[in-house]
């Protein structure tokens, strides 16, 4: 662009003369009314100082002048952040974190009754069966009567000590809360960084309470009344996360070129969520259902084991059968106990339920984001395309080859989603 030489004109310095003062504004209009020069000419504006027309420029256009002669235009204002909505947010932070710090203790404590109430059942299921096989060797009278008694009782109160344990499963009841503990550290940490990077709002507020909320209907605390189901009838990803499609995807800054989406993004992301659906989700939810028959088995043999040794140590004395079910049935019991608490199976069964909502969380928020029509309401898409790589494990490389790959294989195709799990 042609610009304008001309010798700097600063009415400070002006000299006395009237004359002088004229030939200099003279030569100014000469030069500005100069002829057009051809391309490739180099004009430079004149550095204006006068601070009255420079800030009468900056009213007039929006522009404001820097150091150098250059003009540039002035960037519009941040969008400011609403302080009540930050006090709610830190008043949010205190709550997440004191709930943090509860669920960690009560599922230490939890794991304590697994391990706990499992020796104490089997120390004394062990101790009736010893028992009911001396008094099977007695010579009879008041010894015999005193072991058979011992031992019913023992064994009664096995059963019902089983009963109460396989009912609240404690393992399966210390994973909920190592979960809930680190989804809450992660709610915390997401809080965290909107108050510091972002400009909440009280859209943010309801969103956070929202989540909040939906962690304490996901993992309860208490044990009576709204304890998750043990044994469900069907088996469901887990849901700890308020419904999406009411919340609107946040974009970045610099929205510009379909705000990082575009056609190739939006088949990989079409076909990640076909794969997650099929083969990751269906996966784990596959392995659940093994593991809840499993844990069902094993839930009613043991109080059904214990049970049928008290009514044999109670016989002792009356046939040999009484003596071999009272010993046999309580040795037995014992065995399916270490196998349903020492292996933690409800706790297996909660870890895979617990994946497959993870799976079923990335599905609905991809979803969610195709769904919407305005690109520039999604959130970034270079930054979403991120964010699913790390949390299946993968490169952007090995992300983006998944569709490939799964399209030339189709339905014979092995290849899980997922790297992590």
């Amino acid at each position: 662009m042609a610009s304008i030489r001309a010798s700097n004109v600063v009415p400070s310095s002006f000299p006395s003369s009237s004359s002088r003062c004229r030939r200099e504004i003279m030569t100014v209009r000469a030069t500005i009314n100069m002829p057009k020069l051809r391309n490739g000419s180099s004009l430079s504006l004149p550095k204006l100082t006068t601070i009255g027309l420079v800030e009468e420029l900056q009213l007039r256009n929006g522009y404001k002048n820097t150091t150098t002669t250059q003009f540039e235009k002035l960037s519009p204002s941040p969008k400011e952040s609403d302080p009540m909505a930050i006090e709610k947010l830190y008043a949010i932070m205190e709550a997440v974190a004191d709930r943090v710090e509860m669920h960690e203790n009560i599922g230490e404590q939890r794991n304590n009754w697994n391990r706990l109430l499992l020796t104490s059942i089997n120390s004394i299921t062990l101790t009736a069966s010893l028992m009911t096989g001396v008094a099977a060797m007695g010579a009879g009278g008041a010894p015999l009567v005193a072991l058979k008694l011992s031992s019913t009782l023992l064994y009664l109160a096995a059963t019902g000590m089983l009963l109460v344990m396989n009912k609240i499963q404690p393992s399966q009841l210390a994973e909920e809360q190592r979960n809930a503990s680190r989804l809450l550290k992660q709610l915390f940490e997401e809080i965290r960084t909107a108050v510091s990077i972002g400009a909440p709002n009280s859209n943010d507020v309801k969103e956070v309470t929202a989540k909040v909320l939906a962690l304490d209907r996901a993992y309860p605390l208490p044990l009576l009344g709204v304890m998750l189901e043990k044994f469900p009838k069907t088996v469901e990803p887990a849901v700890w996360w308020a419904p999406l499609q009411n919340r609107k995807a946040k974009g970045l800054g610099g929205r510009k070129n379909g705000n990082g989406w575009n056609g190739e993004l939006e088949g990989e992301m079409r076909e990640i969520v076909t794969v997650l659906n099929r083969k990751d989700k269906e996966d784990y939810l596959r392995l659940g259902k093994k593991a809840l028959k499993l844990n069902k088995i094993l839930a009613i043999s043991g109080p059904l084991l214990t049970g049928l040794a008290a009514l044999g140590s109670a016989f002792v004395g009356h046939g040999s059968w009484a003596v071999v079910l009272g010993v046999v049935a309580g040795a037995l019991s014992t065995v399916v106990n270490a196998i349903e608490h020492g292996w933690q199976v409800g706790m297996v069964f909660e870890m895979y339920r617990s994946n497959a909502g993870f799976f079923e969380l990335m599905q609905e928020s991809i979803e969610s984001n195709l769904k919407e029509r305005e690109v520039e309401r999604r959130e970034n898409g270079e930054l979403f395309e991120m964010k699913v790589a790390l949390q299946l494990g993968r490169s952007l490389s090995e992300l983006r080859d998944l569709p490939t790959s799964s399209a030339m294989k189709g339905e014979a195709n092995h290849e899980f989603a997922s790297k992590l799990f």
